[in-house]
């Protein structure tokens, strides 16, 4: 009976795949869809989580191997590695630490401090296989990560286009960075939309954002969780 549970979820992301194709508006994202049906119907039948994931625990095994497959956008798009290599590297550090800190202050802002929260809640604006495993090294909760990653895709890809129209980034390579940044693999797929690269440039940056996140996190929280202890 559990392996219902992952027929249903593959189901609905289909369907809510083929329904974003028709309707490519952010709400008819399946990132918004599947989850809040997902969740829709183990409330309406009373189905325990536990219960789910011992169906879907393939899917999550998934990721590890997924994080591996990064390998291939950066051999592919070696040639504007080279060629971007200053832009790509300044932009993916500063909004590395900025997505961190930001982070940490609007979570101590709305008083959280709960150790296990801050954790989980750090690496969020990175793709998913990576946030879980950086949350992991820094006392975090990778579920939590994963729920805190989706949240922010979400409203990155809400929020992108009205800053596409007001900020002076008119280049390929800014907006592609903006996307790949600020909502790692959702904004990837939304860069794609406007041009080939726009997407290879935001895969460029979500990955070395990740990586970027894995190396800086486990010495840029604690120190920062430090200081705003004594600031606060």
């Amino acid at each position: 009976m559990s392996m219902l549970s992952l027929f249903l979820t593959l189901l609905i992301y289909a369907a809510a795949k083929a329904g974003y194709r028709r309707w490519s508006y952010a709400i008819f994202s399946p990132l918004v869809i599947c989850p809040l049906l997902l969740i829709s119907l183990l409330l309406l039948n009373h189905i325990p989580y536990a219960f789910y994931q011992s169906g879907t625990d393939s899917l999550t095994q998934m990721l590890q191997p997924a994080t591996v497959a990064f390998a291939v956008p950066l051999y592919k798009y070696r040639h504007l590695i080279k060629e971007y290599a200053g832009e790509l590297v300044a932009g993916v550090l500063g909004g590395s630490v900025v997505a961190i800190l930001s982070s940490l202050i609007y979570a101590k802002w709305l008083h959280i401090d709960n150790l296990e929260l801050l954790g989980s809640l750090a690496p969020r604006s990175i793709t998913t296989p990576m946030a879980m495993n950086a949350s992991q090294s820094i006392g975090g909760v990778p579920a939590m990560t994963a729920v805190f990653v989706i949240l922010t895709g979400l409203t990155g890809i809400l929020v992108a286009p009205l800053l596409l129209r007001v900020l002076p980034l008119k280049n390929r390579i800014s907006q592609g960075m903006l996307l790949g940044m600020g909502a790692h693999a959702a904004g990837t797929a939304k860069a794609y939309e406007l041009g080939n690269q726009h997407g290879a440039i935001a895969s460029l940056t979500m990955i070395f954002a990740g990586v970027a996140t894995l190396l800086l996190a486990p010495f840029v929280v604690p120190a920062f969780m430090q200081f705003l202890t004594f600031s606060f």
